[in-house]
């Protein structure tokens, strides 16, 4: 019952201080806001209990780990940020092709990650209806794809973006009565036994977490915000947005893991969190489905506009921004229906991780060029270990 106030009682505090008129005006918050709300997005509904039913006991590791990998490649962006801002300009040369191929990869990891997004989004709203089957699970998010990308097309997709500041500050007022209600019933003593032997290190379970990158994807967002914010800004605020992820995730995955000791049903996974986090209290159903609906809701229209604007940048404006946006709702429904949400998970961190080995060949030929040796091989190792995630990473299995 404590756990339950403490819920909803955090939750309620935490949003009035989100929802603060004069908080809302500081261009750093905002700036910080946007990466923020892609990082702790959908990674928070399903990051626990699959590094829980993978690794164990070591799921609290697991993540730390997940986060040091994105921190690295959120370094190697912000070097980007930086070092062209201070030239001036685009990057030189031949590092100029670098910059334009990663662009168009990130365009797909974006169709891909519509399709996470709304399958996600399309699991939690048939949960309130009691429904997890797969088939149901792909109609409803053709549907709402479909419906999302056809408003795009008509030109409609930006009426949406103003519920995505609204839908942030709940989720985050959601998470944060979640992370003290957690610790209420830690220190109280009613968290369950966590044993779940037999889960190891093994080559299997680590191919797994390195499929998993999407959860702490959303840092890159900071790199394509220079209209409004100048580069210090960026380079300051997506920083401080991964250390307030990893402090989440991190603390969440320790204080919930025992939680989700029990394994991932066959059916019904995606949402199996806010059955496995009822013992909490009964304000935890309807908060998570409500956070998680706006949760995937408004990242997948700030991918869908992030695909649609880079489509139309990379076709040198050949194709439209809103006709980008139909062309990656097809697709994401094309995805939706040829793959189940444990390969589209590892195909987005695929398509993400790639994204982000060019941007780190691309920190490390610039540090190259300045000098900075430490950095072009820092940069240059994780280029090697997106090629290495890329290539064996696979999806979890139940």
């Amino acid at each position: 019952m404590f756990s339950n106030l403490t819920l909803v009682c955090v939750g309620l505090a935490l949003a009035v201080l989100l929802f603060q008129p004069r908080l809302l005006k500081v261009p750093a918050w905002r700036a910080t806001v946007t990466p923020l709300a892609s990082i702790v997005g959908s990674g928070f509904l399903v990051a626990g209990p699959i590094l829980v039913d993978t690794v164990g006991t070591l799921a609290p590791l697991a993540m730390a780990g997940l986060c040091a990998v994105a921190y690295l490649y959120g370094s190697a962006i912000r070097y980007c940020i930086a070092t062209l801002d201070s030239d001036g300009g685009p990057p030189p040369g031949a590092l100029a092709a670098i910059e334009r191929l990663s662009d168009i990869v990130l365009a797909f990891a974006y169709f891909v990650s519509v399709a996470y997004y709304l399958n996600l989004f399309a699991a939690f709203g048939l949960r309130l209806f009691g429904s997890v089957e797969v088939e149901t699970i792909r109609i409803c998010a053709t549907i709402v794809i479909g419906s999302i990308g056809g408003l795009g097309m008509v030109g409609g997709l930006r009426v949406l973006e103003g519920v995505e500041i609204i839908a942030v500050g709940f989720k985050l007022a959601v998470i944060g009565g979640l992370i003290a209600a957690l610790a209420v019933a830690g220190a109280s003593g009613s968290v369950p036994e966590f044993d779940i032997g037999g889960k190891t290190w093994s080559g299997h379970e680590i191919q797994v977490v390195l499929g998993l990158i999407i959860l702490v994807q959303g840092f890159e967002t900071s790199r394509y915000l220079g209209d409004e914010y100048d580069a210090a800004t960026r380079v300051r605020t997506m920083r401080l947005a991964q250390g307030i992820s990893t402090a989440i995730y991190v603390a969440f995955i320790a204080l919930a893991a025992a939680y989700f000791a029990g394994g991932l049903p066959q059916t019904g996974w995606e949402t199996a969190i806010v059955d496995m986090l009822k013992p909490i209290g009964s304000a935890v159903y309807p908060l998570l489905i409500a956070a998680a609906l706006a949760s995937q809701s408004s990242a997948a229209i700030a991918d869908l506009n992030g695909a649609g604007g880079l489509l139309a940048e990379v076709s040198k404006h050949r194709i439209p921004v809103n006709l980008g946006y139909l062309v990656t709702a097809m697709l994401a429904i094309a995805l939706t229906w040829s793959a189940n949400i444990f390969e589209i998970i590892t195909y987005a961190s695929k398509a993400f991780v790639a994204y982000y080995g060019m941007q780190a060949a691309l920190a490390s030929a610039l540090a190259w060029r300045r000098r900075r040796i430490g950095r072009a091989v820092l940069y240059g190792l994780a280029l090697l270990l997106a090629i290495l995630v890329v290539v064996v990473a696979i999806p979890a299995e139940v």
